[in-house]
């Protein structure tokens, strides 16, 4: 395989993933993984105390909902019915971060909707950094669930100065172009950079990330997936892709490039919208995603975890049938506050 994309392959023996919360604490080997204590309750909040800090460059993840959250707004159904009446915890919308504690820095990939809560997050987790903003906002593209947030920069909230932003130039153009969005470069509360497919921005002395372009439905901007590659370890982030048969690459190979996927399982199986035509919101079924790597090697399998799930797959529920039908095949869910070094 050619191309950036590909150019940084881990031959590392074993990774850890971390969850600091209380309630899920987990530590996963990247080819065996071991449940510390029970995962049945995600939480959606910050620990009432600071936990300790993350020791090395990491990525935390800051959400795994789809970009409605979950709960969602309008569903009245058990999966989010549970949540507001306080038998469950709700997830924030994907989104994940990048920390460097050496450098005291950390930089997110999408901000959306639950943009404050993530930011309470991440400080937890990285407290040399609390209270301040990111040294940069990555953006994939322009649906609600991953630039949003944007707005809490604003003169109506933070009134920020001079936020580093990073985006793909169809991005950036709906940005710079569009009220409100446009108001936040005019008075300098974010600074835009044009991101470039398949080029790589040094962020630390140890930290690296690369944007490349996904196949998904490009209404309004590009979709770009990334990779973030640390002195470690690399992992692969791609919330959002129409079908893995559309993209040019081969998922299969991209996966043995990193040594952690965090992949697109918006919903499970096509039964979740019953009443609404799932076709006009194209993703890979995580059933389907199963079927077609069910014939990789097992230390590749645990490599997968599946992010950015609609309120109605059954992944959300760690008891739930799929989930277990899941983690019998060797992948895994992400899980909010799930901390993975690089």
């Amino acid at each position: 395989m050619k191309g950036p994309l590909h150019s940084h392959f881990s031959n590392s023996p074993a990774i850890r993933i971390n969850k600091y919360f209380p309630g899920f604490s987990c530590c996963f080997a990247l080819f065996a993984i071991a449940i510390v204590t029970s995962c049945s309750e995600p939480l959606a909040e910050t620990p009432e105390a600071p936990v300790s800090e993350a020791p090395e460059a990491s990525i935390v993840v800051l959400g795994t909902a789809q970009d409605g959250g979950y709960p969602q707004a309008g569903c009245k159904k058990d999966c989010c019915k549970a949540i507001r009446e306080g038998k469950r915890r709700g997830q924030f919308v994907a989104s994940i971060a990048i920390v460097d504690p050496v450098a005291g820095k950390k930089w997110i990939i999408d901000a959306g909707p639950d943009f404050p809560g993530q930011m309470e997050l991440l400080d937890s987790v990285l407290p040399s950094a609390g209270g301040k903003l990111p040294n940069g906002i990555f953006l994939t593209h322009g649906h609600i669930g991953h630039y949003t947030g944007l707005m809490f920069l604003g003169r109506e909230v933070i009134g920020a100065s001079g936020v580093p932003v990073f985006a793909l130039p169809r991005m950036r153009k709906l940005l710079v172009e569009n009220a409100p969005w446009s108001q936040l470069t005019t008075i300098g509360n974010i600074s835009i950079t044009t991101l470039k497919a398949d080029s790589t921005i040094q962020l630390s002395d140890s930290i690296f990330i690369t944007p490349f372009l996904v196949p998904h439905r490009g209404e309004f901007t590009e979709t770009a997936g990334f990779r973030i590659t640390g002195p470690k370890f690399n992992v692969i982030y791609i919330p959002d892709i129409d079908r893995w048969e559309t993209w040019e690459m081969k998922i299969e190979e991209v996966i043995a490039t990193c040594d952690v996927a965090l992949l697109d399982g918006t919903f499970f199986d096509g039964n979740e919208l019953p009443g609404r035509n799932i076709a006009e919101v194209p993703h890979p079924f995580v059933a389907a995603s199963m079927k077609r790597f069910a014939s990789l090697p097992e230390m590749e399998k645990k490599k997968v975890f599946f992010i950015h799930m609609n309120h109605t797959n059954p992944l959300h529920d760690p008891a739930s049938s799929a989930s277990l039908k899941l983690n019998s095949a060797g992948f895994r869910s992400a899980k909010q506050g799930m901390v993975i070094p690089l």
